[in-house]
């Protein structure tokens, strides 16, 4: 069974359990997901045997080239939904409720009023089947990070004082696009001295603050996003700096150490989280331990105290990204991606941390 047969096995059993005859796909991600085609305006239509590809005229060859041969690729009314619909005698069709806006809802049930099929919201399904990743996936996500790693490299190298936090994002961004990034995963955060206490602060056109620079940023290839974050000092570090620095370090390190097959997800931000509050930092960790990784930048499985019951499984692919943030003063967040294996973990960020650089 090859990667695109895995894939629709996989979703066709989620629909049998689901009383689902066929699934309206909307978003990007799922729509790469489940056609190996990137097409950010079309949609595509699966159902328990067949699945199609609707792509305009800007997109029909490229779709024609990329998509998976399990695809019927067509342009819309080519044959129309609607007459799908009718001809496979579809009943009921699930939507993706956590993506598809009310007005595209609303599109969707006037375009197949005549079939009057009953549509049924699909919830997690695609973010269940996703979170546990498949070799290659897992491929596509390491790629991604070797290109971050270099940027890290490159822009501990090239950076100055006088560079501003927009030129270093710029600068990152750059060095990712040129070798081999398809975009950056997310918009990329770098941001130094004061402004380095908001986990997602927006670089400022200033020059780089002395003390903390927090560098949050990702590549894309093939479509599977990567995550890092990290934190150096902008002149010499004081004391006090060092001591926030390995409390961080400290902390994600016992977490990654944790992380395995079966272990309670909400267990792995404790580890972290009860470091830093015994440290003397308690409620300066202001956000969750971390957050899956794969066909989007935040996906399933979440590292927080929120996950109740739920448990690591093999294949699934975590940050963890503690991080302490003292407002008006400075912060600090450390960030590698983790992958769950049989009987363990492994750190799939290859990246300096373990002593404070200072530039």
């Amino acid at each position: 069974m090859n990667k695109m047969e895995n894939r629709y096995a996989k979703l066709r059993a989620k629909m049998e359990e689901m009383g689902l005859d066929a699934i309206y796909v909307s978003s990007p991600e799922n729509h790469l997901y489940v056609t190996d085609f990137d097409n950010p305006d079309g949609y595509a239509f699966v159902t328990r045997e067949s699945a199609w590809v609707f792509a305009d005229s800007r997109y029909i060859e490229a779709a024609k080239a990329e998509a998976t041969d399990l695809c019927t690729v067509c342009l819309p009314g080519q044959p129309g939904l609607l007459e799908i619909v009718k001809d496979h005698g579809i009943k009921v069709i699930g939507y993706e409720d956590r993506r598809l806006t009310c007005a595209g809802l609303e599109n969707l049930k006037k375009t197949l009023a005549e079939a009057e099929p009953e549509f049924a919201p699909v919830g997690g399904i695609f973010t269940q089947i996703r979170s546990v990743k498949t070799p290659d996936e897992v491929e596509n996500i390491v790629a991604a990070q070797r290109i971050a790693e270099g940027a890290f490299a490159h822009i501990c190298k090239v950076l100055t004082h006088e560079m501003t936090e927009t030129e270093v994002a710029a600068e990152l961004e750059y060095y990712m696009k040129k070798h081999g990034s398809e975009k950056p995963s997310f918009d990329t955060i770098a941001v130094s001295g004061s402004a380095s206490s908001r986990p997602h602060g927006v670089p400022r056109p200033v020059k780089l603050e002395r003390g903390f620079l927090t560098m949050d940023y990702g590549a894309m290839v093939n479509g599977y996003h990567s995550d890092m974050t990290r934190t150096v000092s902008i002149g010499k570090a004081d004391e006090e700096m060092k001591r926030l620095y390995y409390t961080v370090l400290e902390a994600q390190c016992a977490a990654i150490e944790a992380i395995g097959p079966g272990k309670k997800n909400a267990d792995m931000d404790k580890i972290a989280r009860d470091i830093i509050d015994g440290a003397g930092y308690q409620g300066y960790f202001s956000h969750s331990l971390g957050h899956g990784v794969g066909l989007e930048i935040h996906e399933d499985p979440g590292l927080h105290g929120r996950m109740g019951d739920a448990v690591l499984l093999p294949g699934q692919i975590v940050t963890a990204e503690p991080g302490i943030y003292i407002e008006g003063k400075y912060g600090c967040r450390i960030e590698d991606m983790v992958l769950v294996t049989e009987d363990g973990a492994r750190d799939l960020t290859d990246c300096p941390k373990k002593e404070l650089i200072e530039l």
